[in-house]
């Protein structure tokens, strides 16, 4: 059976499941970008996210060909919804291991979706300390292990999507896609299906700026580990891209854009202002990247008025990160800053500064850190206002009138040691 068939077998099978999710013209973004833009919302799934559709797969051929009763995964986040929806549509025990810093809201939602079929073990700081203990448990306990994105059969089911989006489009219609990248699974399954189905349509990649894992490997040409990644697009967020995506991905990665986090933070803000649509940080980074996508002139006039899919993979979004995603907006735009003020200690110093603030700006957070000096004392500011040109003027007034400071908004050292 060739790859397009098995895809094709496995999303009928999906059916008895969840029915197609949509694919939505979004007004907005076609407006801003001058083609036709759709999103493919994977956010409508029963649990919110794409991941259901790899878990479903694999327990399903599981129970069916090896009677597999027990079965284990690590995950802190969506692969473990779909797995507990999973484990509870086939009536089997599963087990997940979760890092102990996984918020209570994920957990709760996980265990909702598992019922009596999921047990949970919180263990470890991190992800990686959770997995070792969920591969430990898959031996010792004779467990089946669902992996989250390395193995063909979850890459086959994540393919399913582009059938579905076909199975609107029509081949002839569907011009370019982008897809979000993490470990992958999601966009060598639909990077192979699209090749052997709709050779024409141009694929796009986005990735966190913070976690390159594919740009990485593409660039050494093998994969590797990233020493340290940025954890913002906890989706996507992963220090090493799969073996088994990359070997598609490697053939076939035309343009991977490399998506500021701050800018993500920025989008996701936008878009729920503009069309109440929420989104977390893995699932707007495909339409994040569409800037990247309409930036180069050339490209732009080749994709105006096309179709064009953006991969909404998850919408499972904390709303007590709002206001860090508030703070992420600002600092793109140029709009906040955080300075360290060396003030002196005397009578109408503060006063002196002050005067130096232009009649927009803000002072949202104002610390002494210590008295660096018998006639100094240190103060972390942080400072908002409605342009950005705004602190031109405010660091040139502050140099004229003998201040001593330091920005530290784009060190991040400093910035995640102080603020």
């Amino acid at each position: 059976m060739t790859y397009k068939k098995e895809v094709e077998k496995i999303e009928r099978k999906i059916r008895e499941l969840f029915p197609e999710t949509a694919l939505e013209k979004n007004n907005y973004l076609s407006k801003k970008y001058k083609a036709n833009i759709y999103l493919k919302r994977e956010d409508l799934t029963p649990v919110r996210s794409y991941k259901i559709r790899g878990a479903f797969h694999f327990i399903n051929k599981e129970v069916e060909e090896n009677n597999s009763k027990k079965f284990v995964c690590a995950s802190a986040g969506n692969h473990a919804q779909g797995f507990a929806y999973a484990c509870h549509n086939f009536k089997v025990q599963g087990t997940i291991f979760m890092p102990t810093t996984t918020p209570k809201q994920k957990i709760d939602k996980t265990r909702e979706f598992g019922g009596k079929y999921v047990k949970i073990i919180l263990v470890g700081d991190t992800f990686d300390e959770a997995y070792e203990e969920s591969k430990k448990f898959a031996k010792k306990e004779k467990a089946v292990f669902v992996p989250p994105f390395d193995h063909k059969e979850i890459i086959k089911a994540a393919g399913t999507v582009s059938v579905e989006i076909l199975n609107e489009f029509g081949v002839k219609d569907l011009d370019a896609i982008i897809f979000p990248v993490g470990g992958g699974g999601l966009s060598s399954g639909n990077t192979k299906y699209l090749q052997e189905t709709s050779p024409k349509t141009k694929i796009f990649y986005a990735e966190p700026l913070g976690a390159p894992s594919l740009a990485t490997a593409l660039e050494k040409k093998k994969v590797v580990g990233l020493d340290k990644i940025d954890t913002f697009v906890d989706g996507c967020a992963v220090a090493k891209i799969g073996e088994e995506p990359f070997k598609i991905l490697k053939k076939s990665a035309e343009k991977v854009f490399l998506c500021d986090e701050n800018r993500v933070a920025k989008t996701i803000l936008e878009f729920l202002h503009q069309t109440g649509i929420v989104l977390e940080p893995a699932g707007a980074l495909s339409i994040d990247a569409l800037e990247d996508l309409f930036l180069d002139e050339k490209r732009a006039k080749e994709l105006k008025g096309k179709n064009i899919v953006a991969v909404v993979s998850g919408g499972n979004f904390d709303f007590s990160r709002l206001p860090d995603l508030e703070e992420r907006r600002l600092k793109y735009e140029g709009l906040k800053k955080y300075i360290v003020l060396k003030l002196p200690q005397r009578p109408g110093a503060l006063k002196e500064f002050l005067n130096s603030l232009g009649v927009n700006d803000d002072i949202t957070r104002f610390e002494y850190l210590k008295k660096s000096a018998k006639n100094f004392g240190s103060v972390l500011l942080g400072i908002e206002t409605n342009k950005k040109e705004n602190f031109e003027k405010l660091f040139k007034k502050l140099k004229d009138n003998g201040f001593d400071f330091q920005d530290i908004t784009d060190n991040q050292l400093l910035y995640d040691f102080l603020v």
